[in-house]
């Protein structure tokens, strides 16, 4: 009889394979980014829908195989469906999930990457936050997490600008969604962020491209 693992995490990504079967990854607190098969999770009425879509949080219930797992059930303690009746911030935690995939690697720890997911994502939720600062402070921390980062913004700003992206460098994940600044502020914090960015991260994301393209188009229309 094969060991069942068990193991914490998210999912970040899935795909549909033949009618049935879904393909997901899954980024754990265990061993980083995985591989993973629910097999009939598209039949009406089976367990493993739920547990086999994006944002699905909680405790995964595994057989390991050579190059991949298999899903066997799973406890999942938050799927943060709110986000399903927002496309605004749907988008948002769709670009989280995106850029946690590009910068994991599977068996290398992912723990950092998965609380900052889940930290953001509910952040999200939180009205008093602007959306757009969530991203912002999630996109400088992922960098931080991977070591892509410098100490103090990297072009001239003020200093709550400053004291904002120090704040976020050092903060534990916990403290991070404890804050908010105006919008000069924000505008010269994410500027920082974009330069940063353009230094270490070489690709384009889907989500963010949506995004950018959602939220024009709300403010033309206002």
């Amino acid at each position: 009889m094969r060991e069942i693992l068990e193991m914490t995490g998210m999912v970040i990504k899935v795909s549909s394979v033949g009618e049935y079967d879904r393909r997901m990854v899954i980024l754990t607190w265990e061993r980083g980014k995985i591989t993973v098969f629910a097999r009939g999770a598209k039949r009406p009425g089976s367990s493993l829908m739920g547990p086999s879509r994006p944002f699905a949080f909680g405790k995964f219930k595994l057989y390991e195989g050579r190059d991949s797992y298999t899903l066997q059930s799973a406890d999942i303690g938050r799927y943060f469906e709110e986000l399903a009746g927002d496309m605004e911030g749907a988008c948002y935690g769709q670009y989280f999930l995106e850029m946690a995939d590009y910068y994991t690697r599977e068996n290398v720890d992912g723990s950092g990457m998965l609380l900052l997911v889940y930290q953001s994502l509910r952040a999200l939720l939180k009205p008093r936050i602007p959306n757009e600062l969530v991203r912002r402070v999630f996109e400088l921390k992922a960098m931080v997490v991977n070591g892509e980062y410098t100490q103090k913004p990297p072009v001239a700003v003020s200093d709550s600008a400053g004291y904002t992206w120090e704040y976020v460098v050092a903060s534990p994940m916990e403290k991070l969604y404890t804050f908010v600044v105006t919008d000069e502020v924000l505008e010269e914090f994410g500027r920082c962020v974009d330069r940063n960015k353009e230094c270490y991260i070489d690709r384009e994301f889907c989500s963010l491209g949506i995004l950018k393209a959602l939220t024009a188009g709300e403010k033309g229309v206002r």
